[in-house]
């Protein structure tokens, strides 16, 4: 019998050592095709879809005047995002985040009107975003602020979600072309 438990865990654990090199039991680390020191490539995991893309108009300020720079969200087919406010303070808003810079200051984004829809996953409508949704950003230029080309840089957080579940939230750094005249 000890001898039978004895063979047992041998040959498990010769098993586990081939399952882990990718070699048959008994060959040498060397024979892996792999390489002697290589460890198993984990299999690669499936991106995630690009959900949302961001575009934006070449927004225009004049020195000491205001303007806006306008936001392009569009959504992928299938796919939503939950609008600005979100339906319930556990879903994460779309929110386009900016901070002043180079005498640029932002206003509170403007953003549009939400969808009403039922998903699978809830039993309550959610206000969401699909297709795409054009937020805008007000924006103020100090009378100082350097005349020219200039790129205003925000951020875009959203969650991503279909008819079934909800991805991680995800945030795009955003480039607004920007001139100050």
């Amino acid at each position: 019998m000890l001898r039978l438990t004895l063979f047992a865990v041998v040959f498990g654990a010769l098993l586990l050592s081939a399952c882990a090199t990718g070699s048959p039991p008994g060959a040498n680390a060397g024979d892996n095709a792999r390489g002697s020191a290589a460890t198993p490539a984990a299999p690669a995991a499936t991106p995630a879809p690009e959900v949302l893309t961001a575009t934006f108009e070449e927004a225009r300020v004049a020195a000491g005047g205001e303007g806006e720079a306008v936001v392009r969200l569009d959504i992928a087919e299938g796919w939503h995002v939950n609008a600005n406010p979100p339906s319930d303070k556990f879903y994460i808003g779309t929110e386009v985040q900016a901070a002043p810079q180079e005498g640029i200051t932002p206003g509170k984004p403007v953003y549009p009107p939400a969808l009403t829809k039922t998903f699978q996953f809830s039993d309550q409508p959610l206000a969401v975003y699909e297709g795409r949704a054009v937020v805008r950003l007000p924006l103020r230029a100090e009378a100082s602020a350097a005349k020219g080309r200039h790129t205003f840089r925000a951020r875009i957080r959203y969650q991503p979600c279909n008819d079934r579940e909800c991805l991680q939230p995800r945030t795009v750094e955003a480039e607004i072309p920007l001139t100050v005249n």
